[in-house]
């Protein structure tokens, strides 16, 4: 009987970390992550944090949407993870990107073809994945029409009014906070939103019986504070049903309906005019490019000679003025920001005298952080509440917004004006200081 032939072993199969490695190189100009492939092999600095890739499903999603936005929804959909601290992981990994653009290098376009060969040997090549189960906005018509707007408000407010009040202090305030005290152990989120709405109120100079108008009112905190603390007769918009309803069951429960009327209505709809103070807190940025000039011009009409309009609003500088494609396609549709500066410009445009401006982009990046804490505090709560794709957009949003403004690519400031009138001279507080002084009787 004839004996068998030898077996001949089969080769070896190489690692993918190694080739993945090499491929993403030549996006990225250099590995400024530690690369961790489903095989569970791993290439790259060894101090870097570590990207892992979970499944081929990871390197699809950035064949069939390169950049950012395929980034985000590969996090998202869990294909992609970073361990250790998401937002420096991030930083290098989106820092990286936006340095190099989303294509190979064109001085090396031979790496392109590499990176093709390399995923399909990886198995990566092949239909375009779903985008995750996460809501992503789908808005229909012409930006900032009054159904668009409403559309795009609805996809971000809307959530449910209990993941707000699971992510955000007893105020509902969802806005850049500020912090007076933040080496005292004892001052924290909280506190530091009571200490905005005391600044604006005192900015906006309110007293018992004067008219204010919030303009994108969110769940009320500043309407509420303005009417129990300072009596201030408040007229609250919002485009938000969750909003309205919320905002109108805590008026019933404080006692406040003679104060605070809160209605659903776009602010190109308010009726009314000669207000005592106008605010627009964090709203402006709904409000569109072409359409500012005009929502400027509204604010100015709305307000007597003598009043005073308080502009809460987040800026930013370069070629981007939207919030990128991850926070457009998952957050915010249809924002728009632009450099401080333009927009001083376009509310003396409107006739507005603009009297002070205040940065708080630093407050941004603690009140941002106060809030991912507790999403990763209580991060089965939010799961069990939205699921698991929902928190993962939101623990990216967190974390590259507190990127964003402690990198200085955002920020966001106080702007205080006043619709010219007669008495302009004896409403200007004598000194700045003045607005932060705590009124020791009301």
């Amino acid at each position: 009987m004839k004996p068998p032939a030898a077996v001949r072993p089969s080769a070896p199969v190489k690692a993918l970390a190694p080739r993945l490695a090499e491929a993403v190189e030549g996006y990225l100009g250099g590995m400024p992550v530690r690369l961790r492939a489903w095989d569970g092999s791993e290439a790259g600095p060894a101090a870097a944090h570590t990207v892992v890739l979970r499944s081929p499903r990871a390197l699809r999603r950035l064949l069939w949407q390169p950049g950012e936005l395929g980034l985000a929804q590969a996090y998202i959909a869990g294909d992609l993870d970073i361990e250790g601290d998401l937002t420096t992981g991030l930083s290098a990994v989106w820092r990286a990107v936006r340095d190099r653009g989303p294509g190979p290098h064109r001085k090396v376009p031979h790496r392109h073809l590499a990176a093709a060969l390399t995923a399909l040997r990886c198995g990566a090549i092949g239909p375009r994945p779903p985008a995750p189960g996460a809501r992503q906005a789908r808005l229909r018509g012409r930006p900032h029409t009054t159904d668009r707007d409403r559309a795009a408000i609805s996809h971000h407010y809307d959530l449910s009014n209990d993941w707000y009040a699971l992510l955000l202090d007893e105020s509902m305030a969802y806005s850049c906070a500020y912090w007076t005290r933040p080496d005292d152990p004892h001052y924290g989120l909280a506190e530091a939103q009571h200490d905005k709405l005391e600044l604006i109120c005192r900015k906006l100079a309110l007293a018992p019986g004067t008219r204010l108008l919030d303009v994108g009112c969110g769940w009320g905190s500043l309407s509420l504070h303005a009417a129990q603390h300072f009596g201030a007769r408040v007229t609250a918009v919002t485009l938000s049903r969750e909003q309205r309803d919320f905002v109108a069951a805590r008026v019933r429960e404080r006692g406040l309906d003679d104060l605070v009327k809160v209605h659903l209505r776009h602010y190109r709809d308010i009726t009314g005019a000669d207000y005592d103070a106008v605010c627009a807190i964090e709203m402006g940025e709904h409000v569109g490019a072409a359409q500012y000039p005009a929502f400027a011009g509204r604010l100015h009409s709305l307000l007597r000679p003598g009043g005073r309009l308080l502009v809460q609003q987040m800026s930013r500088t370069g070629a981007a003025p939207g919030g990128g494609a991850f926070i457009e396609s998952y957050i915010a549709p249809d924002m728009h920001m632009r450099p401080l500066g333009d927009t001083v410009s376009l509310l003396e445009n409107a006739g507005l005298d603009v009297w002070a401006v205040e940065s708080l982009r630093e407050h941004y990046v603690r009140t941002i952080a106060a809030w991912y804490a507790t999403l990763e505090g209580r991060w089965a709560d939010f799961v069990a509440l939205a699921g698991l794709e929902t928190a993962r957009v939101w623990r990216l949003y967190l974390a590259g917004g507190g990127l964003a403004f402690a990198e200085r690519r955002m920020g966001v400031d106080q702007i205080l004006a006043v619709r010219p009138g007669t008495d302009d001279a004896a409403s200007m507080p004598a000194a700045l200081h003045d607005w932060y002084r705590p009124q020791e009787t009301r």
